[in-house]
């Protein structure tokens, strides 16, 4: 009897021995669970302007292209744009000096604002020129020329055409096609749509343009013709074309041909001159 009894309290103190290691094993395991689910502490962060998409380099800031993101102090750069810094409408209109990526911080150097210096380099692309032409309230489209926007370039001067009557025939010639305006006057930024009578438009061309452009401002005046934004497909290089007056009005007779003009020869015999005609040989 007194063996059973020992073997009864044995077999209580090892249930308890167990129930207590398990119980303890348990509470440990909860209480970890509850550190693991309190929120993290974090040093309070700050809002930076950053990229909202890839922006690469020469092109117009939008408002679409920035946003702001909370950023840790910690990491924070001296470079970095931040609301007590930086508004972000008034980096509207500047363009991108090197690319940036989506989400990346904006700073200073990697932005080019209207005005400031070397703009109009980062606005050019690579291995293009930038060309000013003057331009009155008609020929440059009343107005409603903006910079982004592509035009035509037209001349129209005074040309002589015939040897018998002393008369200069105007002529118009579409010179240079499909170029993109820069700048009008001195402004830059095409995020403004307020009409300005610009005195002189800034163009974009290649080098050989930027030397037609410079002889062809000594001939005669030149006007904008504005294009669709649409691509019409038509081949540029193949459609320049010219117009006389005497195509625009039917009061003035036709331009006569060179091929046309009488050939005048003094003939001396004796003491009489005479003047003979001959008809040019057509080439």
């Amino acid at each position: 009897m007194l063996a059973h009894r020992v073997v009864l309290v044995l077999s209580a103190l090892t249930v308890a021995g167990v129930t207590a290691l398990v119980g303890r094993a348990w509470l440990q395991e909860r209480g970890s669970m509850v550190v693991q689910q309190q929120p993290v502490q974090t040093a309070p962060g700050v809002q930076v302007l950053v990229a909202r998409g890839e922006l690469p380099a020469g092109q117009f800031v939008r408002p679409e292209n920035l946003r702001w993101q909370a950023w840790p102090k910690e990491g924070l750069a001296t470079t970095y744009l931040t609301p007590d810094k930086q508004k972000l409408e008034d980096l509207v209109g500047a363009v991108v000096r090197s690319g940036i990526g989506d989400g990346e911080p904006i700073t200073e150097n990697r932005m080019v604002r209207p005005g400031d210096r070397g703009f109009m380099a980062a606005v050019l692309t690579p291995g293009m020129r930038a060309v000013a032409v003057s331009v009155t309230a008609i020929s440059g489209v009343s107005g409603f020329v903006f910079p982004g926007d592509r035009v035509d370039l037209l001349l129209t001067m005074q040309v002589a055409r015939e040897e018998k009557v002393n008369f200069l025939h105007h002529a118009s010639e579409t010179v240079l096609r499909n170029l993109r305006v820069l700048a009008v006057d001195q402004r830059a930024d095409d995020q403004k749509k307020d009409v300005l009578v610009a005195k002189t438009a800034t163009l974009e061309v290649t080098g050989k343009q930027a030397e037609t452009i410079a002889v062809i401002a000594e001939l005669g005046r030149l006007s904008l013709s504005l294009r669709s934004l649409a691509h019409d497909g038509e081949n540029d290089e193949q459609r320049l074309s010219h117009t006389w007056d005497s195509e625009a009005t039917h009061l003035l007779p036709p331009p006569v041909s060179p091929t046309e003009i009488p050939l005048k020869v003094s003939v001396v015999r004796g003491g009489d001159a005479k003047d003979v005609e001959f008809q040019r040989p057509r080439r």
